[in-house]
């Protein structure tokens, strides 16, 4: 497996974002075309009903378990810094900031969760400071 850093550490999953994601796509453009066209306008509400539902249950399919990830990682990443530092993490950091900073080695993680707090940093900026990435492997 290639060593993970800021330029490759994104994961995607080719069946949902790509596959997946088209047939939603698909499915509601082809839908909105036989509104348009047919002459059973009430099949076509529906057919476009179906399509908006599968459409925001992809969304959630993604967004469910991501949020549960967040959570998980905050949690890991608060203990990890209590174990550094005997305090817990700054309060005012977000989530997105902490689920950027599980990218930072031990070494790091302390000063650099200071300063993500202090400078309200973006979760981009923050993986873009880090100088000896921590893989994680298991996100996608």
């Amino acid at each position: 497996m290639n060593t993970q850093n800021y330029k490759n550490h994104a994961r995607m999953h080719p069946i949902y974002h790509y596959v997946l994601s088209l047939l939603v796509l698909g499915g509601l453009i082809a839908s909105i075309v036989y509104l348009v066209k047919a002459e059973d306008k009430l099949l076509g509400v529906i057919l476009i009903v179906m399509s908006l539902s599968l459409l925001v249950t992809f969304a959630l399919l993604r967004m469910y378990p991501l949020k549960a990830q967040d959570r998980a990682i905050r949690a890991e990443e608060n203990l990890r810094y209590y174990v550094l530092t005997g305090k817990l993490l700054d309060g005012r950091l977000t989530a997105g900031q902490i689920v950027a900073l599980r990218f930072a080695p031990d070494e790091e993680l302390p000063l650099l969760a200071e300063k993500a707090a202090t400078e309200n940093m973006k979760p981009k900026e923050i993986k873009q400071a880090i100088k000896n990435w921590k893989a994680d492997h298991y996100r996608i």
